[in-house]
């Protein structure tokens, strides 16, 4: 199969993935059902990503693709670690509060197993914030910022990016952000972290 051919039925095999979640919840979601749902055979779907845990481990990847290739940008070139800091905030609070992260998020609430929690967990912040952690050591490298441990550098960061809104947005009780909303939060949020590293 022509890699374009495939990324296009992959495209259209995860679309059907988001739908089958939603309609039926992580649990009770079937690969069967979703190759139904895509028009493609059960065996592709097992081909391509092994068993449904494998299915929304690379959904999970897909969603986290822009950030994760960002911060390994940056790192890989050099760039300066607090221009890394100002892009990589709307970008990462846009992929936490999507339509997809939300739908995500809520069927991992909902999944009885904890699995889909567990790769959400593992794909997501597990995998993103070790790159983040690299950037604020360059930072602190460089004398643009002081903390004694990394982690708490990190969670420091992401509480003041993203607080209580994904937890909201999840709970259905914050409507969506626009570009603009996005990027002032994530401004006033490197500035505010900036302030507090440097005291």
């Amino acid at each position: 199969m022509r890699e374009e051919t495939r990324a296009a039925r992959q495209d259209q095999i995860e679309q059907a993935a988001y739908a089958v979640l939603e309609e039926k919840g992580y649990a009770a979601t079937s690969m069967l059902a979703i190759a139904k749902r895509a028009r493609a055979s059960n065996e592709t779907l097992y081909n391509w990503y092994g068993d449904k845990t494998g299915l929304f481990r690379a959904l999970v990847m897909r969603n986290a693709d822009t950030v994760r290739s960002l911060l390994e940008d940056s790192l890989a070139s050099g760039a300066p670690p607090l221009e890394t800091l100002r892009v990589l905030g709307p970008q990462l609070l846009t992929l936490l509060i999507s339509p997809r992260a939300v739908q995500l998020n809520r069927a991992a609430a909902a999944d009885p197993t904890g699995e889909l929690g567990a790769v959400i967990a593992e794909r997501g912040r597990e995998s993103v914030a070790p790159l983040i952690g690299e950037v604020l050591v360059r930072a602190k490298a460089e004398g643009l910022i002081e903390f004694e441990e990394v982690g708490d550098a990190i969670g420091l960061y992401l509480d003041l990016l993203v607080g209580d809104l994904q937890i909201r947005r999840v709970i259905g009780r914050q409507p969506p952000l626009d570009e603009a909303a996005i990027a002032a939060r994530a401004e006033r949020a490197l500035q505010r972290f900036l302030r507090l590293s440097r005291q």
